[in-house]
């Protein structure tokens, strides 16, 4: 068999970003114009990102202009991962030990030089504590190399499988339903107020329009089905397509029941806040305050995937949503309240039932009790101080 040699910063590199993505969950980044460097993130890891270089640095002056290129890929990295702060661990293989380096709050370095001494680092053990047990090694370049492509391959090709599982085309059931639920309510508003183009306020009411005075009587119901009413046909058009859209991706990024159960919450906070709003005199339907939630939910769904879905966020998610609510706050007779209120329980509800793959235990908790205590706060302005 054919032995290969190869240098000892490359082993080290090796082994490094072998433990990083098969234990730690990182990626590799790709950064154009490096060498000799390999750059890592997990946003959710104790250092955001890792960055590994061997380039030989041999005076302060050298680590000085190194450091200086490391904040520029950071500061572009913050604006694709849509991130404020970001605290790195900048590991140096090839530095002389004679090279002063200081830390930042957002920058820890590290100067090592052999796996031996990788291991002994406490400040590493702090963060990693099962590195030392965990840096593969092997005295001939092949079977390390081998060792560490296959690992890392099989790690790829599982998280390949997730993704696909996500983002792949599924059967939608949920949004078609709601659409078609709308659609009757639209035809028993025709009925009832035999106009097809408008509907008047007492034929609404009759069929759980959204009204203060009646919510407060007890008609509880009319948080939810005052989200299948319209006020006319336009009204109807424009919502449903907007359902039809934006419903199907959000339905395919986090499945038919977790779709349902963020609809039906943005419906009732939407609603809710509407009447905290409100006088006893207004009626106020429509699917508008769902769709706003179903956009919140796209938005904490988009930022847990914000390493794909980065330009989406920035050019289309956000735009549409500031967009709909200055024309809601520019143009009478659209309940823009509602829209926010549905905006917020839909953000909430996604993350208390959480992301796929993404989200952390403690962020489910966290989003349940937020969601919690925001129904509960406008229950208790709707109910006991309205």
């Amino acid at each position: 068999m054919t032995s290969v040699t190869i240098r000892k910063n490359d082993q080290i590199m090796m082994s490094l970003v072998h433990y990083f993505v098969t234990k730690e969950n990182y990626s590799p980044i790709h950064v154009q114009g490096v060498q000799d460097e390999i750059w890592l993130e997990n946003l959710n890891g104790p250092y955001r990102v890792i960055r590994i270089s061997s380039h030989a640095i041999i005076n302060e002056e050298q680590y000085k202009f190194d450091v200086f290129k490391v904040k520029h890929v950071i500061k572009q990295i913050k604006k694709k991962t849509l991130s404020f702060k970001m605290n790195t661990l900048n590991i140096y293989l090839d530095m002389s030990k004679k090279v002063p380096f200081n830390n930042n709050a957002n920058m820890f370095t590290i100067n090592v030089d052999s796996l031996k001494e990788i291991k002994k680092d406490p400040n590493l053990k702090a963060i990693f504590p099962d590195i030392d047990k965990n840096l593969i090694e092997a005295r001939d370049g092949i079977e390390l190399i081998m060792n560490v492509t296959n690992d890392i391959n099989k790690k790829t090709e599982k998280e390949n499988r997730l993704f696909a599982k996500v983002f792949s085309p599924k059967k939608i059931i949920i949004t078609k339903i709601i659409i078609i639920l709308c659609f009757i309510m639209y035809l028993l508003s025709v009925i009832k107020s035999r106009n097809l183009l408008i509907f008047d306020q007492y034929s609404l009411a009759s069929l759980g329009a959204n009204n203060l005075i009646l919510v407060q009587n007890g008609q509880i119901w009319r948080l939810l089905t005052a989200a299948f009413l319209h006020g006319g046909l336009i009204h109807f058009i424009v919502n449903m397509y907007s359902l039809f859209i934006i419903g199907t991706q959000v339905e395919t990024f986090i499945g038919k029941w977790k779709f349902l159960f963020v609809y039906i919450i943005s419906a009732i906070t939407g609603c809710m806040l509407s009447l905290v709003f409100s006088n006893a005199t207004v009626i106020s339907v429509g699917a508008s305050g769902a769709l706003f939630g179903l956009m919140g939910a796209l938005l904490y769904f988009g930022y847990h995937y914000r390493l794909y879905l980065s330009g989406a966020i920035k050019n289309q998610i956000i735009p549409i949503i500031l967009l709909n609510l200055i024309i809601g706050f520019t143009v009478s007779r659209i309940d823009n309240v509602a829209h926010i209120g549905g905006l917020i329980g839909g953000y909430l509800a996604a993350m208390a039932i959480g992301i796929e793959n993404k989200s952390e235990k403690r962020d489910i908790i966290n989003g349940w009790i937020v969601l919690i205590l925001y129904i509960m706060f406008l229950s208790y302005i709707v109910f006991f101080v309205k």
